[in-house]
């Protein structure tokens, strides 16, 4: 008994280790846009900041951006980057701003375990910024996916059109 007590606790203890190695070595991406957080501060506001830069989240239904569905699209709050467009918006019921996919190339997504279990964190691909996180349970006639994003890490750009 006492073998086999010693050999879980022995299991245990290398299986954390080889965990926190891995994350220790893990490689940082670099970000075309780069700044310190002091000029993060300086051009965010501080809900903004608390989203995009310290991974927070803003609280459901919140966002004026929530029942935007004008032609257009939604830029990062922090480098400007188009991420979505607002055709492939739709209403969640969730309380954010939630879209079936992101521009190509936009979007780079992470792993967060924020809450104990593992999450796919969406990140804005050109500053690194935090947006939001993706589901599997959006529209089935499209992709299947759901990108839940926080409002305030987003900005919408209107485009007008011909019969508006």
């Amino acid at each position: 008994m006492n073998r086999l007590l010693c050999l879980l606790i022995g299991l245990l203890c290398i299986s954390c280790t080889s965990v926190a190695q891995k994350e220790k070595y893990k490689k940082e991406k670099v970000y075309t846009v780069s700044k310190t957080n002091a000029e993060w501060k300086e051009i965010l506001t501080s809900e903004q900041y608390y989203i995009l830069r310290q991974a927070g989240t803003e609280r459901p239904y919140s966002s004026p951006l929530n029942k935007i569905y004008k032609s257009g699209t939604f830029h990062c709050a922090a480098c400007d980057s188009p991420l979505y467009e607002s055709k492939y918006k739709f209403d969640s019921g969730t309380g954010w701003p939630s879209f079936d996919r992101a521009v190509e190339d936009a979007v780079d997504k992470d792993v967060d375990y924020k809450l104990g279990y593992a999450r796919s964190e969406l990140l804005c691909a050109t500053c690194g910024g935090h947006l939001g996180h993706v589901f599997n349970d959006g529209p089935r006639e499209t992709t299947g996916m759901r990108h839940c994003i926080n409002g305030d890490a987003l900005v919408f750009k209107h485009k007008e059109s011909k019969n508006e």
